[in-house]
């Protein structure tokens, strides 16, 4: 096992050359790769609809093809599903991912052309591995085993024609090659199953006794199912269970909320946090420094970006940039167009570059969830760095919140409703709003300018409910496991009306 461990980080480390090769020369790579796509769709539907033959520069596609989101797009993914081809994309695509993001009660089918997932999905898990061989050449990770908390997938059938859909985890595992099966845990029949609470249980039990060198998931899912590891095992802590664990690679949700829990959970013993940004549109961006969580831009993986200043959205002249405009400290939506047939696809996340040499970033949060109910404009980032504050003032941790506005009634003012459920409660919940709302203030100048002698915004409302409220309110939903989330911040009360009704 030493031996073949020294071969695959060999073999891993050799990816770094290509790596810095983007890195030295980003407009090129991505100029290269959007050629690629121009080319590979233009006798498309879609590219003879655009008329990708005579577009030969960025400006032109700009121009050219309107920006999209799902539901601009949805029509001609339906299509695809029922049996439809070289409509978005010039090779057959089966397989579409599911994504409901948050708990919208309407699904996403993003397509996962053969393309998107050899160049995109997969790379981005090799490079994961790659940047950590790198960055600690004295890993033994490959003399153990991957745990990966993933989804399922699902057969649809039109007029006898087959396509499969499933959560973007499912679908990597399901194509994975035979040796890869050597290195990961537990069974396929159990990894895949649907009932995730029967999933947990199986895949603990299955897992107990195997060596798990690194593990993989979304932060809210894996807290689950390490904690119920260590109520059926006894121990006290995961490190107890899995002595050779020594990297946990994550996203899906800012890990910064989760970060005590997990220390707590870990116990003793120096566990690496690796973090990563994939979605079921693509793979975007790996931490490929030690002490930074900051994401490099990977820009090899058949994705071509543009980016929208946030300010700039939802405007009458909504335009794009391109990579080579950007500056760091703005933030900026998301645009791809990819090798799975998304074309100026809105991904609906926003990020701030850090750096650009190379493009590095951090996520700031999502297009339509944010609080604007007031004029406060505050974003995820904003209320995860308060929310770090506060707990760290208070000796508290965080499991699970969301916020909702709290609308003007007659002469009294609005205010921000927080439901949030402790992992270690504050000894001083007032004490702790208090905390939250100076740390917001100092965070985003249109809020602090909301609170004035608390004309348009008092204080926040800090509500503590119940551990399992937030896991209880998804299994009602039937949206456990996967990449199903909490939506952190809303404009309306839908949510918090559901999750304050709860028995």
């Amino acid at each position: 096992m030493a031996l073949l461990n020294s071969f695959a980080s060999w073999l891993m480390t050799k990816r770094m050359h290509q790596i810095e090769l983007f890195m030295k020369y980003p407009h090129e790579v991505q100029n290269e790769w959007f050629r690629k796509l121009i080319e590979s769709a233009k006798n498309t539907e879609w590219g003879k609809k655009f008329n990708y033959t005579s577009i030969e520069t960025p400006e032109q596609f700009a121009e050219r093809v309107p920006l999209q989101d799902y539901d601009s797009m949805k029509p001609y993914i339906e299509r695809i599903r029922r049996g439809g081809q070289n409509i978005l994309w010039q090779t057959e695509i089966k397989w579409f991912a599911k994504s409901s993001g948050t708990t919208n009660d309407k699904s996403k089918f993003i397509p996962v052309s053969e393309e998107s997932l050899e160049e995109c999905h997969y790379k981005g898990g090799k490079d994961m591995v790659a940047i950590y061989c790198n960055n600690y050449p004295e890993t033994e990770i490959f003399t153990g085993k991957n745990l990966a908390l993933g989804g399922s997938h699902f057969i649809d059938t039109y007029d006898n024609y087959e396509s499969y859909h499933g959560d973007v985890s499912a679908i990597l595992m399901q194509h994975l090659p035979l040796w890869a099966e050597f290195f990961r845990a537990p069974d396929l029949s159990i990894a895949l199953m649907s009932n995730f609470e029967e999933k947990l249980d199986k895949m603990a039990k299955a897992t107990m006794a195997e060596n798990v060198t690194s593990i993989a998931g979304v932060p809210s899912w894996m807290n689950v199912f390490l904690k119920h590891i260590l109520e059926i095992s006894g121990k006290k802590s995961i490190k107890d269970v899995w002595p050779n664990l020594e990297v946990y690679f994550h996203g899906g949700v800012n890990f910064s909320p989760y970060k005590e829990n997990f220390k707590d959970l870990f116990g003793k013993g120096n566990i690496h946090h690796f973090e990563l940004y994939n979605a079921s549109e693509g793979f975007f961006g790996l931490q490929d420094q030690k002490k930074s969580s900051e994401l490099l831009l990977m820009l090899d993986y058949g994705i071509y970006y543009e980016f929208i200043p946030r300010n700039d959205l939802n405007n009458k002249n909504e335009k794009t940039i391109q990579l080579h405009e950007v500056k760091t400290g703005q933030n900026y939506a998301m645009v791809i167009s990819t090798n799975g047939g998304l074309w100026r696809y809105q991904l609906g996340d926003t990020i701030k570059f850090t750096s650009l040499n190379p493009y590095r970033f951090r996520i700031t949060g999502r297009t339509k969830h944010f609080l604007n109910s007031f004029g406060e404009e505050v974003i995820i980032d904003n209320t995860e760095k308060a929310l770090k504050i506060a707990c760290e003032k208070s000796n508290s941790s965080v499991n699970e919140y969301t916020v909702a506005p709290v609308f003007m009634e007659g002469n009294k003012s609005g205010a921000h409703e927080w439901l949030i459920e402790f992992e270690k409660s504050p000894e001083d919940l007032n004490y702790f709003s208090e905390v939250l709302d100076n740390a917001l203030k100092s965070l985003n100048s249109d809020y602090e300018a909301k609170r004035f002698n608390n004309f348009v915004l008092r204080a926040p409302i800090v509500r503590e409910i119940k551990t399992g409220t937030f896991y209880n309110w998804l299994r009602q939903k039937n949206k456990l496991g996967g990449q199903n989330k909490i939506p952190r911040l809303s404009n309306e009360r839908k949510y918090v009306k559901e999750i304050l009704a709860m028995k």
